[in-house]
């Protein structure tokens, strides 16, 4: 008796929460895994060699990519790790300067966090509201800064509501009063051009997966010139990344990483415009078909394949229920378990009935038209059987 045939998988619409991994990050990784092995600070033989000098390329074309120096890129495990390590290691090298923090309410909880935490040491954190557009006023800033503040960190694109802020600005405004700046890249990178050098950005975090990479790897970018930004390490464990981070490094996903940014910044203009012709298409469809339905976020200043949307009247947990052959979420794939409704679409306005009916689309690098028009189908269909 021959098995059933494997049913056809959901269409993938749900990434801000991961990317699939790019064939050609693949290609580049897989001597790493297997006859290159050796551990980089192996420096006694050809094995380490070999390794170190792969970590290294890895690191000078990741600079590349940003206008970085190569000392001035540290890996880590992702995201999380670099915000923990930008935002707690200044606050332990920064302590002396002041013990006040600037943020925004819309931050990831890989920052909202680190923050907290830090209130229990005795600091004070400034959580600045974003306008209903998702963005934040520089004004705003400007008037939240003190001679005790120590780091402000808001994030480049909102990993929900894919709002990109005015990052220049606000790095302008922190670099006018000497205060380090901080962003949350996880979501730009790749996504949007980021100039270190021009958009005064003192410390930068990356993650792998977000890019068609690989988990578990990420980068820190560190300000090394003008000015140097001081960070104390926050693990312990051997002189690995200049002291700032222990650890065998994992040559294979550092590789993959470098790859990953490489094929993101030369394909990033022809593959935003498809992507915001896909979108478009997608909000058309379902503006058309459903009544009461909101965009949430700025309309222009945002991701080209990010589209969150409430659907009025609608039970979000329901509808998620509802959308067989669809993979997209309800907000942020590490806040998926808390019961409480998006803290970032509350902050724009929405009460918690609204927050709780909406939904993120995440368009990708796969994502094709055909796709769309079934998502299409699909969620008003969906929309259709809920009401």
């Amino acid at each position: 008796m021959s098995a059933e045939p494997d049913p056809k998988p959901p269409i993938y619409l749900d990434h801000h929460a991961t990317t699939p991994l790019d064939p050609r990050v693949l290609e580049a990784m897989e001597p790493w895994w297997s006859d290159d092995f050796g551990n980089p600070a192996s420096g006694n033989h050809v094995y380490g060699w070999r390794a170190e000098a792969a970590v290294e390329e890895a690191r000078e074309r990741i600079a590349g990519v940003f206008g970085a120096e190569s000392r001035e890129v540290f890996f880590t495990s992702g995201a999380t790790e670099s915000n923990n390590l930008a935002i707690l290691g200044v606050a332990e090298a920064q302590g002396s300067v002041g013990r006040h923090i600037v943020t925004a309410e819309t931050e990831h909880p890989a920052v909202l966090d680190p923050c907290q935490h830090l209130e229990g040491q005795g600091w004070t954190v400034t959580r600045l509201p974003v306008g209903k557009d998702g963005r934040l006023d520089p004004d705003r800033l400007r008037a939240s800064l003190r001679e005790e503040t120590a780091l402000v960190s808001v994030m480049f694109a909102n990993n929900e509501i894919g709002v990109v802020q005015p990052i220049e600005t606000l790095a302008s405004i922190c670099r006018e009063h000497q205060v380090p700046f901080h962003t949350d890249a996880a979501q730009a990178a790749g996504r949007v051009a980021i100039d270190l050098g021009g958009h005064l950005i003192d410390l930068l975090s990356i993650s792998g997966h977000k890019i068609y990479g690989p988990k578990g790897v990420g980068a820190l970018f560190v300000r090394r010139r003008r000015p140097r930004v001081r960070l104390a390490p926050r693990q312990f464990g051997g002189g690995h990344e200049g002291g700032l981070r222990p650890g065998t490094l994992p040559v294979p996903l550092i590789v993959g990483l470098a790859r990953a940014l490489e094929i993101c910044a030369e394909e990033r203009a022809q593959e935003n415009a498809r992507l915001l012709a896909l979108k478009q298409r997608l909000y058309e469809r379902l503006r058309e078909a459903i009544p009461a339905i909101r965009l949430n976020g700025h309309a222009d200043q945002r991701l080209a394949g990010n589209l969150n949307l409430t659907f009025e009247g609608i039970d979000g947990a329901r509808l998620l229920l509802a959308l067989k052959g669809l993979a997209v979420s309800s907000g942020s794939a590490c806040a998926s378990a808390k019961p409480e409704p998006s803290h970032v679409l509350r902050a724009i306005g929405l009460s918690e009935k609204q927050a709780r009916s909406s939904l993120r689309f995440g368009l990708g690098r796969w994502t094709t038209r055909d796709e769309i028009e079934q998502a299409a189908e699909i969620v008003i269909a969906a929309v259709n059987e809920v009401r």
